[in-house]
């Protein structure tokens, strides 16, 4: 049994909701669920027995742990490298208030693909934190490709989806697939009936494509406005169209470069409670600028930016989600709209809301809190302090 920890006197965002001089009870149970919450001086009572941790939030902000649908990599580490790895990488963006992860694997052979699924499925079946894998390809296409190696690029065949679902062995949580490829609809079908997401991205295909994958059960858009169509006024493409289907989600790379503040800004007012900030983390995330390797391509990365060397193509990002809410919030949107794109959101898209993405009563018990400069002070995953 984990001991309870008492965060008293904070501006709690969460649910939808700002409250100024609240409490949560973090439950001293095997889950560490969330126990009580409450304002004021109501968390006095569960601190009497004198077996909770009582932290002083002294008005900072406090909210549910972060949640990445689309992370490669951090602190020096790709996740395509196995086990350790991708312990590292989870460590990494832990410290920048990230408590649950999808492991997104880049485009390589068919082979390579399942051996890194298997992998991921082994660390996933002990690791709560990992909500699965991402497969960012093979279904791509080879002219909004983008960082990924053209040679492993091929249409989703129905014995290249059922070798990859085998691997993952119930693990995948969601795939990348451009919608124009020959065999797509069928692919997204068989994907949607083993439980698997499907997200529309690295795509040439205009509205009309789109519009039939999100039809035939794709329910997000990735890294939205990166490796597809922009929005023209007569050929619109897939971001319109997703952002006006309310099953769909749009991922957001809130670093500044991928999309302009701007038009983040501009993304979240077009598309309320359906934007999922990520972070699409390569290995130079909290690490020096420098030489890496993303999928077998050589990146370099210099004032943050990576790029694949001697290219102008970006290839992923340094970000970590606490650095995508600062920028989102200095592009104007809300403090709990940007909240909710952290968390309880892309809960919803893994259908684990409001498990997770929550800090009601009866949720996990992950929290995040804030420094006044919206560094990250404090994490706890499941009840238990990480940092």
């Amino acid at each position: 049994m984990s001991s309870r920890t008492i965060i008293h006197s904070a501006r709690l965002v969460s649910d939808g909701l700002e409250t100024d001089d609240a409490w949560v009870l973090l439950g001293g149970g095997d889950d560490g669920s969330v126990e009580g919450r409450g304002t004021g001086d109501g968390w006095l009572t569960h601190a009497e027995d004198g077996r909770s941790d009582v932290v002083d939030a002294a008005g900072r902000f406090l909210v549910p742990g972060f949640i990445d649908l689309h992370v490669h990599g951090g602190g020096g580490a790709s996740v395509d490298d196995g086990a350790d790895a991708m312990r590292r990488v989870l460590a990494t963006h832990r410290l920048h208030g990230t408590t649950r992860s999808a492991i997104s694997l880049v485009s390589a052979p068919l082979d390579e693909l399942a051996s890194r699924l298997s992998a991921v499925a082994d660390l996933a079946s002990t690791d709560p934190t990992i909500l699965g894998a991402h497969l960012e390809g093979p279904f791509l296409s080879q002219d909004n490709r983008g960082a990924h190696d053209p040679a492993a690029l091929i249409p989703p065949t129905p014995e290249a989806v059922a070798l990859l679902l085998e691997a993952a062995r119930g693990h995948l949580l969601q795939i990348t697939i451009a919608p124009e490829l020959p065999g797509v609809l069928e692919a997204i079908r068989t994907l949607r009936a083993a439980g698997v997401i499907v997200a529309v991205g690295h795509t040439t295909g205009d509205a009309d494509v789109a519009r039939a994958a999100f039809s035939a059960g794709a329910t997000l858009l990735t890294h939205a406005f990166n490796a597809m169509p922009g929005i023209h006024h007569r050929h619109p493409g897939p971001i319109p169209v997703a952002i006006g289907n309310d099953d769909v989600v749009l991922e957001l790379i809130a670093d500044g470069v991928h999309v302009s503040p701007p038009v983040l800004a501009l993304a979240f007012a077009a598309a309320p409670g359906h934007i999922a900030l990520v972070t699409d983390a390569m290995a130079a995330a909290d690490a020096p600028d420098g030489d890496y390797e993303l999928g077998g391509l050589s990146v370099t990365v210099h004032e943050g930016v990576a790029r694949l060397t001697g290219t102008d193509v970006i290839a992923g990002s340094t970000l970590t989600q606490d650095g995508a809410l600062r920028t989102v919030l200095a592009a104007g949107v809300p403090m709990v709209e940007a909240v909710r794109a952290l968390t309880e959101t892309p809960a919803r898209v893994v259908g684990r809301s409001p498990e997770l993405g929550s800090l009601a009563v009866g949720s996990a018990g992950d929290a995040v809190l804030l420094a006044d400069d919206l560094t990250v002070d404090a994490v706890w995953v499941a009840g238990e302090r990480e940092s």
